[in-house]
């Protein structure tokens, strides 16, 4: 799924009901753009969601979309990094955590962060799964919407590369095993959390270990095997 390295976005709180003889309060244009969009690309899918359809939910005109969205794979992003748990500004945060390139690092901290990571991208590719899926269903829109991806630097393939990029640092800083590989050890952790969220919507899996659990023991899993000797 497609992230960027933009700073993580402030939570909308939930806004009170509305009470007798008090003036409802007017939802800006942009968000209620995003409300419908995330709404339909959920119960419709990616592929099968158009921009009027979005307009007309949010209650402004195709052209008023525009003037806040360049088109549907812009809302796209929008929808995951705004509405979704945001992957890329955690990971994008790494190296301020690791306490700079020489200081020190408390015991157990790359695991600790790359258990923060398989929580956060668990979490991302389970809510994001059911809106981009329908994406595949028709190739000409996957290839559309590829090429805006990469047109605004976005894309499922930013999170690997700066995973990599965490534990190159790590490793260079004898952290981690000198002979890690840290595009693979990205893969599989990641991968692990995307599989999870496969599994889980395909087979209607609804129990099994918590994200908490699986994230500690996927982190773990992989931390032993690119540990220093």
């Amino acid at each position: 799924m497609p992230h960027s390295t933009r700073p993580e976005p402030q939570r909308r709180e939930p806004q009170p009901a509305p009470t007798p003889g008090r003036r409802q309060q007017v939802v800006p244009t942009r968000q209620r753009i995003l409300d419908a969009a995330e709404h339909l690309m959920r119960t419709l899918g990616l592929a099968r969601t158009t921009t009027k359809e979005i307009a007309r939910a949010a209650g402004c005109s195709e052209a008023g979309l525009y003037k806040h969205f360049t088109g549907k794979e812009e809302l796209f992003v929008a929808v995951l990094q705004e509405r979704l748990p945001p992957l890329g500004p955690l990971l994008a945060q790494l190296a301020v955590e690791s306490d700079g390139p020489d200081g020190p690092d408390e015991p157990g901290g790359v695991e600790r962060r790359l258990t923060a990571i398989a929580t956060r991208a668990a979490e991302f590719y389970e809510q994001s799964m059911p809106i981009a899926s329908s994406l595949f269903a028709e190739p000409a829109l996957l290839r559309r919407h590829r090429e805006a991806l990469r047109g605004i630097g976005a894309g499922p393939h930013v999170p690997l590369r700066l995973l990599a990029a965490y534990l190159t640092v790590e490793r260079d800083r004898g952290r981690i095993a000198p002979d890690a590989d840290p595009e693979a050890a990205a893969a599989m952790l990641l991968g692990a959390c995307y599989q999870r969220a496969f599994l889980r919507h395909f087979m209607g899996i609804e129990d099994g270990p918590t994200v908490a659990e699986f994230a500690a023991s996927a982190a773990g899993t992989l931390m032993r095997g690119i540990a220093r000797p």
